[in-house]
């Protein structure tokens, strides 16, 4: 339980205490502004401490933002004097600890003072340090740059964990036809709506579910943006959906790089969770893929139910030995709309942290670089997800994403769009319907409201 005499900060406190778990003491927060100090008296488990940080604010937009701060540090370092217990991320619960620190960075400032200050583990704070060299020659401002996102939301089958609005299209499979008349007439809006167009990005979903002239409708769609962009990633998906046919398709169409997702390469798990694929499906994917020549990202996910450590390191292990260009590691968390959530208020994992630090160990020592992470509420352990490249592989479309430098042209149910306004240190978003009828449906209104925002007449 948490209290505090200003509302606005609760949201930030609060997740604060979700850190320490279901069973975090009850905590008491008071807030006070006087001559430039931020003030806060936190209570908890029956003894008060109190912080004071001096900072002279130029606006109430930065008065915001330090007071959230300071708060979030002071009532991280009560609980933990309390419970004896410190996080790998510190007080920082914001979802791009990368974010901050290139914040720090154009301010002048090492980063690196500011994590230690808040808390953040050493091997952490190495962990940024590294992704932002590799991001060195692909992380760029510019006015007017854009991705191009193409969301498909359809899947084989539900994952336990998934909270994106796919269903197995078995159960919306009706729609496929109507939501690609739509989803091809928002694609072409876009043109016109941006100055340089960095990649395009076909995601899910499993874009590969769709039947061949399905697929083809939406690569055609995209084919004008593809030649103007110099990545073109399509996240193929579950293994059990790939074809000779399709991948042909891609690759007739300039896909650069495609996304394999195995999750796991524990048949147990693959079950547990709700796959209709093996292992044997995995390898048999990244065979027909490295046929075509594309550049391949795999996809794991630590902490699965069910999923010991062991045979999280095995995953890992398998992974590395076939050595796709990326290899992204997710850490389980709890997301609303998942089976997951429904069934869990707090996760739990056991060993959890061991898998993340093993799956480190493991992929520097074969030569991957860490290149993009970022973080989630309600983390397993309160880890990190980190994508990881061999030198020269990364994926721009992820650091673009991730570190949100470039504008976002997203279409489809559920899609995000961002605008970014740099000169203004600010982003506007627009998002789409997420139920795929209402969206059909809308579609004059949603193409209206992206050329409303990014600048089209």
């Amino acid at each position: 339980m948490l209290t505090t005499n200003t509302e606005f900060l609760h949201p930030e406190l609060m997740d604060v205490v979700r850190l320490f778990g279901e069973n975090a003491p009850d905590v008491a927060h008071t807030f006070l502004y006087a001559e430039n100090n931020f003030i806060n008296t936190v209570l908890v488990g029956g003894r008060e401490y109190d912080f004071c940080e001096a900072h002279a604010c130029a606006n109430e937009l930065e008065f915001k933002r330090y007071a959230k701060r300071f708060a979030k540090l002071a009532v991280y370092e009560a609980l933990r004097k309390e419970t004896g217990r410190s996080m790998p991320w510190g007080a920082l619960t914001g979802i791009r600890p990368t974010k901050l620190a290139y914040a720090e960075l154009e301010a002048g400032r090492p980063f690196e003072p500011m994590f230690e200050k808040f808390g953040v583990s050493p091997e952490n704070i190495a962990l940024v340090r590294s992704v932002l060299q590799s991001q060195e020659g692909i992380y760029s401002k510019e006015e007017g740059a854009a991705d191009l996102y193409i969301g498909i939301p359809f899947c084989p089958s539900k994952c336990n964990y998934c909270s994106f609005i796919t269903a197995d299209i078995s159960k919306t499979g009706q729609y496929v036809g109507d939501y690609l008349t739509a989803l091809e007439q928002e694609i072409a809006s876009c043109r016109g709506l941006y100055r340089r167009l960095k990649s395009v990005y076909i995601g899910g979903g499993t874009p590969l579910v769709l039947s061949e002239s399905e697929l083809g409708r939406v690569l055609e769609a995209a084919a004008p943006f593809a030649a103007d962009a110099g990545e073109y990633t399509v996240e193929a998906g579950r293994p059990d959906v790939f074809t000779d046919e399709k991948l042909q398709l891609l690759k007739d169409y300039g896909v650069t790089r495609i996304c394999v997702n195995p999750q796991s390469f524990c048949d147990a798990t693959l079950e547990r969770i709700g796959r209709r694929h093996t292992s044997a499906d995995i390898y048999r994917a990244y065979e027909m893929a490295q046929k075509f020549g594309f550049d391949v990202n795999f996809d794991l996910i630590a902490g699965l139910t069910g999923e010991t450590c062991e045979e999280f390191e095995e995953s890992v292990d398998r992974a590395i030995a076939l050595s796709p260009e990326n290899i992204t590691v997710h850490t389980l968390c709890l997301k609303k709309g998942a089976q997951l959530k429904e069934e869990e208020s707090f996760l739990n994992v056991e060993r959890i942290q061991e898998m993340i630090a093993y799956s480190r160990e493991r992929l520097s020592q074969s030569g991957y670089v860490p290149y993009y992470m970022y973080r989630q509420k309600y983390m397993a352990g309160n880890c990190e997800n980190t994508g990881w490249t061999k030198p020269g592989k990364a994926c721009v479309y992820n650091v673009d994403v991730m570190e949100e430098i470039t504008d976002n042209l997203a279409c489809g149910a559920n899609a995000v769009g961002k605008k970014i306004f740099l000169h203004e240190g600010r982003i506007e978003r627009q998002g789409a319907p997420k139920d795929i009828p209402t969206y059909i449906k809308k579609i004059d209104g949603i193409i209206a409201g992206k050329r409303a925002l990014f600048g089209g007449k």
